[in-house]
């Protein structure tokens, strides 16, 4: 059985889903009482493969909020995940996502020095931050869709902002070692890592984000947006396409320009209808059909029977194994979303 621990965008949205779902108790509350719910089963899945093999999961609720990190309810944001993991390995799922924030949280705080979650020891092998799937498939989309808007990877300047992450570091590998894209432009906060990340790769320019901008005829955005920033489409080139592979995904709403294609990036479509609800929740186009990648690689763990944390660490996804988990994604029928 495999698992996706998961959470919603804010407390209206929480509050919203919570009385949709049948939990009445939760639908009016604030965020004092978010901050002390316990995690909770709420949606039982089953997907078909194209090969015809047939999995069962849960989605687990974490109850984690956004704005406990905004109102420095550090310790409320941490417990909610690993009482989520916790869980999810008592309900005995062999293989689980931690999704959206999740997997940040329980690297960014170092979680795994949390061995013990009341009486159950968490076994990490349980768990997967599902990010390789997920830069698999950001990769798979620039090199999909660039043609698509008349974007020569061999003449293109791709501009990574959150170069320096788990995602946005395997992005740059793969472009750097799978495509001939022209210039790299490698965007983040920690300059450090960035001239590691550079000395790895042989190649890139570090750059401001609003050097960046104006130079990239692609944009992959795996960055957390500071609060109040805006990005002024003004300056970006025509055409231009612009990947948001962050969570929750908005800069389709913020940038509304002429010859700008905002792609929502690390989504995956299957070829069959997955048996749930959750995916409606989060307001996917195809809900049925339309998934987050890091989901979907716990339900191609199950299916190959690799219950081991296929993803997991900070910095270590490799093209190879980004190789490994396309392969079987497009053998059970997933693929990059590209509209």
């Amino acid at each position: 059985m495999f698992g996706l621990i998961g959470h919603l965008t804010s407390l209206e949205h929480a509050q919203a889903v919570a009385r949709d779902l049948g939990y009445p108790e939760y639908a009016d509350q604030g965020l004092d009482f978010w901050c002390s719910a316990p995690p909770q089963i709420v949606d039982e899945i089953r997907v078909t493969s194209i090969t015809g093999q047939v999995i069962e999961g849960r989605y687990v609720e974490s109850c984690f909020l956004p704005e406990m990190l905004a109102s420095r309810r550090i310790k409320a944001a941490t417990r909610k995940i690993v009482n989520a993991m916790a869980h999810a390995q008592k309900h005995g799922i062999n293989i689980t996502a931690l999704g959206g924030f999740s997997s940040i949280i329980f690297e960014n705080f170092n979680l795994e020095s949390v061995s013990h979650v009341r009486n159950v020891m968490l076994d990490f092998k349980r768990f997967t931050t599902g990010n390789t799937h997920t830069a698999y498939i950001i990769a798979r989309q620039i090199e999909q869709a660039a043609p698509k808007l008349g974007i020569n990877l061999s003449q293109a300047t791709v501009a990574v902002c959150g170069a320096t992450g788990d995602i946005g570091s395997a992005v740059c590998r793969w472009l750097n070692q799978r495509t001939d894209v022209q210039e790299l432009l490698l965007v983040a906060r920690n300059q450090e890592r960035l001239e590691a990340l550079q000395d790895e790769l042989g190649r890139g320019k570090i750059l401001a984000l609003d050097e960046a901008m104006p130079q990239a005829d692609i944009i992959v955005w795996v960055a957390s947006m500071p609060k109040g920033m805006e990005i002024d489409p003004n300056v970006l080139r025509q055409p231009c396409l612009l990947i948001d592979g962050g969570y929750p995904k908005n800069l389709g709403t913020k940038i509304q320009q002429d010859g700008v294609i905002v792609l929502n990036g690390g989504i995956v479509e299957h070829s069959l209808d997955i048996d749930w609800n959750i995916m409606r929740i989060v307001n996917m186009d195809v809900p049925a059909r339309q998934l987050f990648a890091c989901f979907a690689e716990s339900m191609l763990l199950e299916f190959e029977k690799w219950h081991t944390n296929f993803s997991w660490g900070r910095n270590r996804i490799t093209v190879e194994k980004m190789e490994q988990i396309g392969e079987v994604s497009v053998k059970h029928g997933f693929r990059p979303l590209l509209v």
